[in-house]
């Protein structure tokens, strides 16, 4: 998915979310602009839809949920506020979920389009990594097998590369594990 700047005046926040309700397209908001997101292929819809699949039914009757594609992470950090649409993102704290954002999640799934691979890499991971409750950030590969994991270890971020075909991607802190297979089913990869 892409993303195109469409305002040239600064928008609050407030002003954002309650422009955004009415909107027929999804806008990510960055300290004042407002983006345009693109569509997305079928392929980044199979990856995003198997990792939430089963993280419903793994957090089924838990304390922590998983959203998708329409649910806003909101980063407020030195004054400034970002809200962007994770494709998948888990929440383990109530008081942090509202209708339309979420300000704690402890994981988020970003799929990569070539469009977006370096906003997702640099920007997006730079500003969610500021979240306290973050504990996982994942960048999955829609053109190969491949898994770039990014955990919180205290005060820095451990990054891993999950490529072996046959590999499981396991977050402990959600007692959660995927196998490639489930994460890239349909999509023949």
């Amino acid at each position: 998915m892409s993303a195109v700047r469409i305002n040239e005046i600064w928008m609050s926040p407030e002003a954002y979310l309650e422009w955004q309700l009415h909107q027929e397209h999804r806008y990510e908001y960055l300290a004042g602009e407002v983006h345009m997101m693109g569509g997305a292929s079928t392929e980044h819809n199979r990856i995003a839809g198997n990792i939430f699949a089963d993280l419903h039914v793994h957090l089924r009757g838990k304390k922590c949920e998983p959203f998708m594609n329409d649910m806003k992470a909101h980063i407020h950090d030195a004054g400034d506020d970002w809200f962007y649409f994770p494709d998948v993102m888990v929440n383990c704290d109530p008081a942090g979920q509202h209708k339309l954002y979420c300000d704690t999640p402890s994981l988020i799934v970003e799929v990569l389009s070539p469009s977006t691979e370096q906003t997702d890499r640099r920007e997006k991971r730079l500003s969610y990594e500021r979240l306290p409750s973050l504990h996982t950030y994942i960048l999955v590969s829609q053109e190969k097998r491949e898994l770039t994991v990014f955990q919180r270890k205290d005060f820095t971020w451990d990054k891993s590369i999950l490529t072996e075909p046959q590999g499981v991607l396991d977050i402990p802190q959600l007692e959660f594990a995927i196998s490639m297979d489930a994460i890239y089913a349909r999509t023949g990869l």
